[in-house]
């Protein structure tokens, strides 16, 4: 499993890999716009020095025709570093891109992906990442779980090397089903993976095994105290 988070708030940043398991960061524009960084590219920079070179980093490219994509990408290479993988839309347009980006031996998210045939696609362009988004999928009627399993199933039967990147979570449940379902990775905004954690039988736990401690030593006599 992949751990991936879908934010380029700096703080939110720092205090998600510090605490959490994260293995990258995902961006696009309306993320982007959610913080409105004033210099983007320092913007980026940043978040690669918080989480280093071992952690994936995504960013996506805002042009809709296969030639400025590339020139994009190639822009964002130039200014971040050789490691970013280029997050692009399945569209016409972008399959092309991203089979000029792979002849290139440059690293691709597919991404914006709605149906299992634009997976497919992106599957034999070459792509590293599928990113289906599985709340949007939902909300248009569709079954996003059966697209991740279906894609997976392909995934493995054909030896691809490429990696489901489930997107788009209103909560956590979602991100346990796309797990389930197949998915290696996901990417959620720091808000979903928090909704782990806001479980009042966890505090009661340890409030319990304190309590229980204390009673047996004194109170405030802890382990590194006795």
């Amino acid at each position: 499993m992949e751990f991936i988070i879908d934010t380029v708030d700096l703080k939110d940043i720092k205090e998600m890999v510090e605490y959490l398991p994260i293995v990258g960061v995902t961006s696009n524009p309306s993320i982007v716009k959610a913080t409105s960084p004033k210099d983007f590219f320092n913007h980026i920079k940043e978040i690669r020095n918080i989480i280093g070179r071992e952690r994936s980093l995504h960013v996506q490219l805002i042009s809709k025709d296969a030639e400025t994509m590339v020139k994009e990408a190639h822009r964002i290479l130039e200014e971040i570093d050789r490691d970013v993988y280029i997050k692009v839309p399945v569209s016409m347009e972008g399959l092309k891109a991203i089979k000029a980006l792979k002849a290139e031996g440059i690293k691709v998210t597919a991404t914006a992906v709605y149906t299992i045939m634009q997976a497919y696609l992106a599957l034999e362009a070459g792509a590293d990442y599928i990113a289906p988004y599985v709340n949007r999928i939902g909300n248009l009627d569709g079954d996003p779980m059966k697209l991740i399993r279906e894609l997976q199933e392909r995934i493995e039967k054909d030896n691809y090397n490429c990696k489901i990147l489930a997107a788009s979570f209103k909560n956590i449940q979602q991100v346990r089903e796309a797990f389930a379902n197949g998915a290696e990775s996901i990417t959620a905004a720091p808000d979903i993976l928090k909704q782990v954690f806001k479980n009042p039988s966890i505090e009661k736990a340890v409030d319990d095994f304190n309590a229980d401690w204390y009673s047996m030593y004194g109170e405030g006599k802890g382990i590194l105290d006795i």
